[in-house]
């Protein structure tokens, strides 16, 4: 069984900068189309960054330009770092993972992490 930890949550003044890790254990990250999302109270979950079938990054609109998506295969561990950070980017971060197979990301993503909370105060 796929389990994720999120990790590096914190809270953070306007302008300031995070990194979230998620280690994956009990199968090879390569092996799964990742993801970022978030959600904020009384608001929908938001997919942050997100890997499609090509490994190319798809970034929501109002994170880009601020917040990276990388990973590292060796280690089995996701990252997502953070710049600019504005109160608008408080939320719960989720770090999730979808099984890719033969070149396809299966949708919804099937793994989650349990989060961990970002607070950005102006």
């Amino acid at each position: 069984q796929v389990r994720l930890v999120e990790s590096g949550g914190g809270s953070v003044q306007a302008g300031g900068s995070l990194r979230l890790s998620c280690v994956v254990s009990g199968g090879l990250m390569s092996s799964y189309c990742m993801a970022w999302w978030r959600q904020a109270p009384g608001k929908e979950q938001e997919a942050v960054g997100e890997f499609d079938d090509r490994g190319n990054i798809n970034y929501a609109g109002s994170v880009k330009g601020r917040f990276t998506v990388s990973k590292d295969n060796d280690k089995n561990t996701l990252f997502l770092d953070m710049n600019r950070l504005q109160p608008e980017d408080s939320a719960i971060y989720y770090c999730a993972a979808g099984r890719f197979i033969s070149g396809y990301c299966y949708r919804p993503f099937a793994y989650w992490g349990q989060g961990t909370q970002v607070t950005v105060s102006s």
